[in-house]
């Protein structure tokens, strides 16, 4: 695995604005050099704030948004256009301000979707349709994505994979059925640590001081059971996108952050 990377900026809103920019140009040299891109979308305060700036960016038009598949990290698992989906966040803040190809949008299952109310079946419906969208020479039956987005919780938690759950120590599927999760909704699906690894690069958002300690923890080298964050890596780049806030417990030894 890639050894993270850091960039650090001044304030939440700065992270936001450069991290819409740096995805922008990662997508257009995607579809340049292989025709589209892939993106995984992750939820929370970060996640909406990367989306709003890209939204409102003038270098979005850069974008040719026909050509870009985009996934989900972790869903709640609750009704179609209940306000708290990710899904339904991303909507209001990106997706329906630019020329997707609806085909090429894969939000995870609902609730009140084919599955009912059960999030197992919900995440093997996932995993599969993933699988179709794979090359042969994928890993693990997942798309090569691009760019995979994350947003660091207080405990360390990334998707809906929380510290000591069963769903962050799933080694072979792709997706999982989440139950009991300490942070409401309970219920969610979420993409594992071995789907995570298999993107070209990871992203991981993290902003303020209530981040700072699970920012450093998660990279002063824990295990990714006891902080799941520390398992978050791509297969060509790891990149941490902090505020000053957020790393401002970061032993200096261990990782010397680049300021932007």
């Amino acid at each position: 695995m890639t050894t993270p990377q850091l960039v650090v900026h001044r304030d939440k809103e700065l992270m936001a604005l450069a991290a819409a920019a740096r995805l922008i140009t990662k997508i257009v040299d995607a579809q340049s050099a292989r025709g589209t891109a892939s993106v995984v979308l992750t939820g929370g305060r970060n996640g909406n704030a990367l989306l709003a700036a890209l939204a409102s960016s003038p270098a979005r038009d850069a974008v040719d948004w026909g050509r870009l598949d985009l996934w989900w990290g972790d869903e709640r698992f609750l009704p179609e256009g209940d306000p708290e989906r990710n899904h339904t966040q991303a909507r209001d803040e990106l997706l329906d301000r630019v020329p997707l190809d609806p085909a090429r949008v894969h939000p995870m299952p609902a609730s009140d979707g084919p599955d009912g109310d059960n999030p197992e079946a919900a995440a093997e419906r996932y995993a599969e349709e993933l699988a179709k969208a794979a090359r042969p020479e994928d890993r693990l039956g997942v798309p090569a994505f691009d760019v995979l987005l994350l947003g660091v919780g207080p405990d360390t938690h990334v998707a809906s994979l929380f510290p000591e759950h069963p769903g962050v120590r799933e080694t072979e599927l792709t997706v999982v059925g989440v139950r009991g999760a300490p942070k409401p909704p309970p219920t969610r699906i979420s993409l594992t640590l071995p789907a995570i690894r298999a993107a070209r690069e990871v992203w991981l958002l993290a902003a303020g001081e209530d981040k700072a300690d699970a920012v450093a923890l998660a990279l002063s080298g824990p295990g990714e059971i006891q902080a799941p964050a520390s398992g978050a890596r791509g297969t060509q780049r790891t990149l941490w996108l902090l505020d000053r806030a957020a790393a401002g417990r970061i032993p200096a030894q261990l990782y010397p952050p680049a300021s932007a």
